[in-house]
């Protein structure tokens, strides 16, 4: 009989992951079409030295083209943007005063605070770590001309990449100018469709995260519509508002359909074709057409039924709907709190989590930089900037992270010396040509952490080489790049290994400091939608704003379940340098995440007439979550929180109340294991 495979530690096998993810040509196109005309157009002006600042600016831009509305283009390239303009202000300052080892503390200090802004979403981070990179860069890379130019050169480049993501756009669909905020509406009803036909079947949990990703998606589209609305003080047309009810829609009937698949019983298809039908409308403009009989087997089916009602309803008109007395009939933006409840310090930048952060940061920049200043003093940048990707904890696992900067910086390196060994005899124009393929490289490289660091290799390497030049006396180009190979690939290892030395320290390393925060603020914002399901309401809600707020704290503690969830895995890919397994954050995590179905499925069924718990059944699950979620935050762990309570007994009259306390006490038994 064979023996079984045994499979790779995740550690070992995250190297090898690869995101399976469509080609995004637009961006491809827009790529092609910044970092090397730029540096093109330096070097055809004979200034090459704004033509790389610029290329660099396009570069850092290019890393956060993802695909989205025109609106959440501008938030994610425009914040990063202006945040990689102070970095080049900031270093190109201290470069002024002159290099030395006072460099250290300073970059050290910006490392700090780049490592701290992590924790406060991925636009943030994204922003703070290329805050980190200019400021490393403007302070290393010998570039002519004042702090306050390269700043805005930089800036330049970063806006270019902006207008043509805004100027060169697909053909609108037929419907009107909303496509993009439209289209991330339909992408809700697909993702709903496509976890209701996973019903019953092992894949849907899976399919309903995806389903709160395409909803957090369409929310922080429509949101940005809003505010740019109320920037320009132009009250709401009516398409805007329209469209809006039909995401409200939307949203109630994915509430349903999480109750149905709590239920765990396989759907017909009928079922499934639903919301498919209203994708279709919304991007072709047509109507639905008709949708299926409904049927009451269950609350949670008859409560999808009124829901697809009323959404065919939503759609059947052309104008929003006339308000109902003071409130609408349904809230168009249901979340106008972002994240219900008293903000905890796990998210700012005096929380546990930023303060580790920015140390681990802070520590790798400084010991980074002062082995480069011994080491190599004349270019000793490169050493830090590597160091910059590979340090931020929000980026993937460290080994991961360090073994892919390696190969994809080895790899990228022998292609730029083998370019400039065969296209550099009298050719001033291959670094351009080099910059141009990498930019155009960069949208797809996003799948894979080493094509990434392989196509920015290239772009900088030809920034790097046309700077040089710039900054030579007779303002000639290298005769070779194949002598700094050798040079960068060792900066690399020296930069990896720093990293790794750095981040396995014990108090570092700590995955409660690191994950347990995340995992903390998630069980609260569950224990809050928990209560407000629970709580006594009155008979009547006309104007929807119970249901509403029930939905912006049931999607609050999705959102803060799936970024508790994306560090648990990081953290489970970790290379464990002790022998104790350590905690399995993931399983605190799914059964938080089921609690949250469970609660979902008790309000739908709470909503169809079924008996609501008493005040004190309700608050014994509550304060049974709440309890959790101190003991995660307590310094020792649970033990420090006393002895445990008694067990939760199952409520009676009400199969999905059981169900609660059923998914409490199992994560209570995980928590007690943490």
């Amino acid at each position: 009989m064979p023996r079984p495979r045994r499979a790779l530690p995740a550690w070992l096998a995250h190297p090898f992951r690869w995101q399976r993810l469509p080609v995004p040509w637009a961006a491809v196109a827009r790529g092609t079409l910044c970092a090397g005309p730029l540096l093109a157009a330096g070097i055809a002006a004979g200034h090459p030295a704004p033509g790389v600042l610029a290329g660099l600016g396009s570069m850092l831009a290019g890393v956060n083209d993802r695909p989205g509305t025109r609106r959440t283009g501008v938030v994610h390239i425009g914040l990063p943007a202006l945040a990689a303009a102070l970095g080049m202000l900031l270093g190109a300052t201290l470069r002024t005063a002159g290099a030395g080892w006072w460099t250290v503390p300073a970059l050290a200090a910006v490392g700090f605070v780049s490592g701290a802004g992590s924790v406060a979403g991925p636009v943030r981070s994204t922003a703070a770590m290329q805050l980190l990179a200019a400021t490393v860069l403007g302070a290393g890379m010998p570039l002519p001309g004042a702090p306050w130019a390269k700043a805005l050169y930089v800036l330049a480049g970063c806006l270019w990449l902006l207008l043509l993501r805004l100027a060169l756009r697909p053909p609108r669909p037929a419907g009107g100018p909303l496509s993009g905020e439209r289209a991330a509406v339909a992408t809700v009803f697909d993702a709903l469709a496509d976890a209701l036909a996973t019903a019953g079947g092992p894949g849907a949990e899976a399919a309903r995260r995806r389903l709160t990703a395409a909803l957090d998606r369409a929310d922080e589209a429509l949101r940005l519509r809003r505010l740019t609305g109320r920037l320009l003080r132009r009250p709401p047309r009516p398409g805007e508002l329209l469209l809006a009810e039909r995401f409200a829609a939307a949203t109630a009937l994915c509430e349903a359909g999480v109750a149905l698949l709590w239920e765990a019983r396989p759907l017909p298809p009928r079922i499934a074709a639903a919301p498919r039908r209203f994708a279709e409308a919304l991007r072709t403009g047509r109507p639905p057409g008709r949708l299926a009989a409904p049927e009451h087997s269950s609350a949670a089916r008859a409560a999808f039924d009124h829901a697809l009602l009323d959404a065919a309803v939503a759609f059947a008109r052309e104008r929003p709907a006339p308000p109902a007395g003071a409130l609408p009939v349904r809230a168009p933006f249901p979340l106008r709190v972002r994240r219900p409840g008293p903000p905890t310090r796990s998210r700012g930048l005096l929380g546990p989590a930023a303060r580790d952060y920015g140390l681990r940061v802070a520590v790798c920049i400084a010991a980074s930089t002062a082995v480069a200043l011994l080491l190599r003093p004349g270019h000793w940048y490169w050493l830090p900037v590597t160091v910059t990707f590979l340090v931020k904890p929000d980026l993937g696992p460290l080994f991961s992270r360090t073994v892919n900067r390696f190969a994809g910086t080895a790899a990228g390196v022998l292609v730029f010396a083998a370019a400039g060994l065969s296209l550099g005899a009298g050719w001033a124009w291959w670094p351009a040509l080099l910059a141009g393929a990498g930019g155009a490289l960069l949208p797809f490289a996003t799948r894979h952490f080493a094509l990434q660091t392989g196509a920015v290799t290239v772009m900088v390497l030809s920034f790097v080489y046309v700077g040089a030049a710039s900054a030579s006396p007779g303002g000639g180009y290298p005769h070779s790049a194949a002598p700094t190979a050798a040079e960068r690939i060792t900066d690399t290892f020296l930069a990896c290994v720093i990293v790794l030395l750095v981040g396995h320290l014990p108090r570092l390393a700590d995955p409660r400091r690191r994950v347990g925060a995340r995992v903390t603020e998630a069980l609260r914002a569950t224990e809050r939608f928990l209560r407000y399901v629970l709580a006594p309401r009155p008979g009547q809600d006309p104007g929807g704003a119970v249901a509403a707020r029930r939905r912006a704290l049931r999607r609050a503690a999705y959102r803060t379940l799936a970024e508790a969830r994306a560090a648990a895995e990081t953290a489970a890919a970790e290379f464990r340098t002790g022998r104790a397994a350590g905690p399995d954050w993931l399983t605190v995590v799914a059964a938080a995440e089921r609690i949250v179905d469970a609660a979902t499925a008790c309000a739908v069924r709470l909503d169809r007439g079924a008996r609501r718990p008493s005040p004190e059944e309700a608050e014994r699950l509550c304060r049974a979550l709440s309890t959790m979620a101190e003991a995660l935050a307590a310094p020792d762990g649970p033990a420090a929180t006393g002895a445990p309570p008694p067990p939760l007994r199952p409520l009676p009259d009400c199969a999905t109340l059981t169900d609660v306390a059923t998914e409490l006490e199992r994560l209570r038994g995980q928590t007690a294991l943490v």
